[in-house]
């Protein structure tokens, strides 16, 4: 490419050796002077031919299905490894497999994602994305197939509510055997008035109902009387055993403190200690309660422990163990740039396992968030806040909870569908988590940056993804992709996110390709504004000059 220049050597002295030149384009691969042309004898050099060598960007990695109908394709893809400039576009060539090249079609799009729309219903296309900046395209990413849905879509429906079905008519069955059974013990109670064997009946059949090892999560609201499951999943601590020493932060029932606690026969401890506040209602008090219902039923290392409860005397607590180094949003934040990026997958990995313990006792958590996620002093990383989020108030100073139909959901966390259908299962728990990776690989930024909320609402729906964080690995970002797919049942496993991490801290190489996007976008704003700068200038030196140095590009 050829490009005509200003050069101006009345700005400068024989003495200096610089010369200063203007309309060059950025990411310049070679500057070569090949002839001089003059339009004035009194200047040698008034204009200059220069030969600038601008290198296209590479091949685009491999194109993601992120959801499909029958008519449309909505695809994602990571940006070029080397971009060499500012990407512009990108287009977007696909055609039906069986039909070949010859009849391909293009579209362009503005980031890294895109909707085709107007295809075959279940047919298979071939689809390759490659890269623009000013240089050019670069190469096209490799072939991949994809295919379009049915035109069926309610059987796809049916088939998505079958499990549903047919557990309804399990449970259904279940409950008519259980009905019989125990009809035949009360029959033989009575004819032998045998209380005894009655009781022994009853306590074989419970049993045989739950697989050995088994172990299910048991909501405490589906108690008449919430104390009894306070009473079953909580350890009453005596209030003698407890010291609270300070304040270290406000929950959303009462203060939370940093305190001791010496049970009999046992060391002395570091606790945390949440307080119910004073002159609380019974629903506060059975809400604060929960908690603890809901938390004495986990034993994991990445979920954190429940020591046991103050309800007999006042004020009511909730006992945990101590995570000294507080939430890991803003553990993070205090950190930037502070821990190898091993240590951040251990940390990634760590809630990952949590999650995947919680989500194999059928319990979905709801909010799951960097900031309650909490970190002890080994940078273990520990699951907690469990179920208040439908608990929270109206804050205006605090836009992260937005009523919805059914309680107050984080947006910038939540599924596109417990957004807009309160559906909330592990799926649902997927998507947080890839948010919740994005947080961590950014220390602690903001999902979103400062988008309103309705405005995430709107870019999720058009199939906005957060691009990956500074220095953040390729694989790492892949995954949060794979967890921000927008068909549900085609996101990750949490067991299969574990185990992806598992494979990435074994295979360390695998997390050294970066691909810096963010950071060739700050690049490109910089270098707008010095552009604006540089113009500003030269417009000054025409004024003194009293001349016209006209810039071409």
């Amino acid at each position: 490419m050829v490009l005509h220049t200003n050069y101006l050597p009345k700005l400068l002295t024989k003495a200096q050796s610089k010369t200063l030149y203007l309309g060059l384009c950025p990411h310049t691969k070679g500057i070569e002077p090949r002839k001089a042309i003059t339009q004035q004898t009194a200047h040698k050099a008034d204009f200059l031919l220069l030969l600038l060598t601008l290198a296209a960007p590479s091949a685009v990695p491999t194109v993601h299905l992120m959801a499909a109908t029958a008519s449309t394709m909505s695809l994602s893809w990571l940006p070029p490894e080397k971009p060499n400039g500012i990407i512009l576009d990108y287009e977007i060539k696909y055609h039906e497999k069986d039909q070949g090249e010859a009849i391909a079609h293009t579209m362009t799009a503005q980031r890294s994602s895109a909707r085709i729309e107007g295809l075959k219903a279940g047919t298979p296309y071939v689809v390759q994305v490659r890269a623009r900046t000013v240089a050019g395209y670069g190469r096209y990413s490799s072939p991949a197939d994809f295919s379009t849905n049915m035109q069926n879509d309610p059987q796809k429906s049916l088939q998505e509510q079958l499990p549903l079905i047919v557990g309804s008519a399990t449970a259904s069955l279940v409950f008519i055997i259980a009905v019989v059974v125990i009809a035949i013990v009360c029959l033989r109670k009575q004819r032998n008035g045998s209380e005894s064997e009655y009781t022994e009946k009853l306590q074989q059949y419970s049993k045989s109902l739950i697989t050995p090892g088994m172990k299910v999560y048991i909501d405490p609201f589906t108690y008449e009387d919430p104390n009894e499951a306070v009473r079953e999943f909580a350890k009453e601590i005596d209030v003698s055993c407890v010291k609270i020493e300070e304040v270290i932060g406000a929950g959303e029932f009462g203060e939370v403190c940093r305190g001791r606690l010496k049970l009999p026969g046992r060391r002395e401890i570091i606790v945390a200690i949440k307080t119910l506040k004073v002159g609380y209602t019974d629903r506060q008090r059975r809400d604060f309660l929960s908690e603890a219902s809901i938390m004495g039923q986990f034993d994991h290392p990445n979920i954190i422990r429940l020591e046991g409860v103050v309800t007999k005397s006042r004020p009511v607590m909730i006992v945990t163990e101590f995570m000294e180094n507080g939430a890991l949003d803003s553990f993070l934040r205090l950190n930037d740039g502070q821990f190898t990026v091993i240590q951040l997958v251990g940390m990634l990995r760590g809630i990952a396992a949590g999650m995947k313990y919680l989500s194999d006792m059928n319990y979905v958590h709801r909010d799951l968030a960097a900031r309650n996620i909490l970190v002890n002093s080994n940078l273990v990383c520990k699951v907690s806040d469990f179920g208040l989020s439908r608990f929270l108030e109206d804050d205006p100073t605090d836009p992260t909870y937005t009523s919805s139909l059914g309680g107050k959901i984080p947006i910038r966390w939540t599924a596109p569908e417990a957004i807009a259908y309160r559906k909330f299962t592990s799926a649902s728990d997927v998507w947080s988590y890839g948010i919740v990776m994005w947080e961590v690989m950014s220390y602690g930024e903001r999902p979103y940056w400062d988008m309103s909320n309705q405005d995430v609402i709107n870019a999720v729906e058009q199939d906005y993804r957060l691009p990956p964080p500074m220095d953040c690995p390729t694989a790492l970002h892949q995954l949060m992709l794979d967890c921000w797919v927008k068909e549900r049942n085609l996101r990750p496993k949490f067991t299969q996110i574990v185990a992806t991490l598992d494979k990435l801290i074994r295979n360390a190489a695998s997390l050294k390709v970066v691909t810096n996007s963010t950071d060739l976008l700050r690049i490109g704003v910089t270098l707008a504004g010095h552009q604006k700068k540089i113009l500003g200038s030269i417009q000054d030196m025409r004024l003194q000059m009293n001349q016209t140095l006209p810039v071409q590009v």
